[in-house]
């Protein structure tokens, strides 16, 4: 799969995360990469009751925002939890 590609099935389920990661080009959409596995790991504190509400609106906007990115093909990190680097 190409950059584009790759990046936009990241943010497919995390299936589509795995298939990226696995398949994809890894280099050239390290950053979507990245951002599509914050925003799926912050998404499990959806479980909290009463905040949880409030912050599954929050990550389905930045999931929004994160794929609308990758069709783009630009690397704008989403609000509050963009920032965090898991992948190097």
């Amino acid at each position: 799969m190409d950059k584009k590609t790759t990046s936009i099935v990241a943010y497919i389920t995390w299936i589509g995360l795995i298939i990226a990661f696995c398949a994809g080009d890894k280099e050239g959409a390290k950053f979507h990469l990245n951002q599509a596995l914050v925003i799926f790991l912050f998404g499990l504190l959806v479980w909290i009751p009463c905040l949880g509400q409030i912050w599954g609106i929050f990550i389905i906007v930045c999931w929004i925002m994160g794929l609308i990115a990758a069709i783009n093909q630009e690397e704008k990190p989403v609000p509050l939890i963009g920032g965090i680097k898991i992948l190097k």
